[in-house]
């Protein structure tokens, strides 16, 4: 096993022979997000009100901070994904995790990634103040202030520093992903701060790859100009999402133009790269799919489409042999590849809570908003008659519509904040055994296959290889 490094367009072993990386995102584990876990609202709505729920000394045992960190991620995990032919992954952790506990649970799973022959990313995914707009970066509001005080980035600048020192020449990390998905509204702080952070690495940490994503959710670089000079051994990442893999989108049937829209969609992103002849990754992807406590006797039809777009994006990869992670490795049923059992303690007991978060919609990811649609309508109508069209594109737009915009922050904030007790209070009166069997939910023993993804994925990786023989 060797360091990997950045030459030209390529991802190449210490022997100069490409290294194709292809795997999956740990999303929800040292950065939990609430269509994965089933909580409403932020990780930090929920901790506090855990703490409240069930008291501190309990809290601090066995569920979110402890036990829940060990049960989620452990050697059956790594040997499974081993097993389908997948060879990284990409680790999301939110500051908090780091600042709490340090390197323990970021090694464990290290380790564990390189007992079975498997590469690390590391992302830092939630920054303090909020590195975007969105929930996962777990700030509880829609402005990303990391961007708006120093303190906040000088803060990660010194997280980087300690991980970097720590993680020094550790071949079985393929790199670091500074900042997941910012969103800076003036386009200029974002590549100031890649050159500090870049900096900062580079004084203690010279070998390891840095992945740095576009900004606006990783999907634009049109505002880095030459930046790219000042910085060796980096990669650049994009997060090829398609519409066509989420609810309320054109029905895809693998037509000529809707494959050119694919491509188009993911070639846009990666323009900056190619006209500079820099190396993409591309760090999350993929489609959500239906669930037939939800979606019932149409669940199947819609999956089926689903894997088609999954097929057809893995194509256009294989073609480019691009590195991809694709989001996501584990969760309640939404993404993941292996998810918790509708039959656990953990799910048995929300199972009527989740059915409600789905009917309104508080989550904003792969939101299915019809039962509530015709209770926001009225205020995205008063929106478009009162706000001239000219000032009515904030950004992140056109990421964020207007439709989306007034979704996040009246469901996704606003209501889903007055569901976290709720969430919270089932935990009330649990003892600390009960407590540890819900955590244990997420055990791998405990979770289903996602048979149809993971066969796609395995098909793909194996075609891959072989064609770089």
């Amino acid at each position: 096993m060797s360091l990997l490094t950045v030459s030209g367009t390529k991802l190449v072993d210490e022997e100069g022979k490409e290294v194709i990386l292809r795997g999956a995102g740990l999303g929800g584990w040292m950065n939990m997000e609430n269509f994965i876990s089933g909580y409403p609202g932020c990780e930090f709505q929920i901790r506090e009100a855990l703490a409240e729920a069930i008291g501190e000394e309990k809290f601090n045992i066995p569920m979110l901070l402890s036990q829940f960190l060990e049960y989620f991620f452990q050697d059956e995990d790594a040997a499974f994904f081993k097993s389908l032919g997948l060879n990284c992954i990409r680790v999301p952790f939110n500051y908090r995790h780091f600042e709490e506990s340090g390197f323990k649970h970021l090694d464990r799973v290290i380790d564990l990634c390189a007992k079975h022959g498997i590469y690390t990313i590391l992302d830092l995914h939630t920054a303090p103040g909020g590195q975007n707009t969105d929930w996962h970066s777990d700030h509880g509001g829609h402005i990303a202030n990391f961007w708006n005080h120093k303190d906040h980035q000088d803060r990660v600048l010194w997280l980087w520093t300690e991980l970097a020192k720590h993680y020094k020449g550790n071949k079985w990390i393929a790199g670091y992903n500074p900042l997941n998905e910012p969103t800076d509204p003036k386009h200029t702080r974002v590549v100031k701060f890649y050159t500090d952070v870049h900096a900062a690495i580079r004084a203690v940490d010279p070998l390891h790859v840095i992945f740095f994503d576009g900004n606006t959710f990783a999907s634009d670089f049109s505002h880095f100009g030459d930046a790219h000079k000042g910085w060796d051994n980096t990669a650049y990442s994009i997060h090829d999402y398609s519409n066509f893999g989420f609810p309320g989108a054109q029905k895809y049937e693998g037509t000529e133009e809707q494959k050119r829209r694919l491509r188009r969609s993911y070639e846009k992103k990666r323009q900056w790269m190619d006209e500079r002849g820099l190396c993409v990754w591309n760090g999350e992807w993929g489609p959500v799919y239906a669930r037939k406590q939800y979606e019932g006797e149409l669940t199947d039809e819609i999956n089926k489409v689903r894997y088609n777009v999954l097929q057809d994006q893995l194509e256009i990869y294989r073609q480019d042999r691009l590195s991809w992670s694709i989001w996501l490795y584990k969760d309640i049923g939404f993404q993941g590849m292996v998810y918790v059992s509708p039959s656990t303690p953990y799910m048995t007991l929300f199972s009527t809570f989740l059915a409600k978060k789905h009917r309104l919609a508080v989550d904003a990811w792969g939101a299915d908003d019809s039962f509530v649609k015709h209770i926001y309508d009225p205020l995205l109508q008063h929106t478009q008659v009162e706000i001239p069209a000219q000032y009515q594109s904030l950004y992140p737009a056109p990421v964020w519509t207007l439709s989306g915009r007034v979704g996040r922050l009246a469901r996704n904030i606003l209501v889903a904040e007055f569901l976290v007790k709720e969430w919270a209070d089932h935990f009330k009166g649990k003892t600390e055994a009960e407590l540890d069997e819900l955590a244990k939910s997420f055990k791998f023993e405990s979770c289903l296959k996602r048979e149809a993804l993971n066969g796609i994925l395995t098909a793909n990786a194996t075609a891959s290889a072989q064609s770089q023989q």
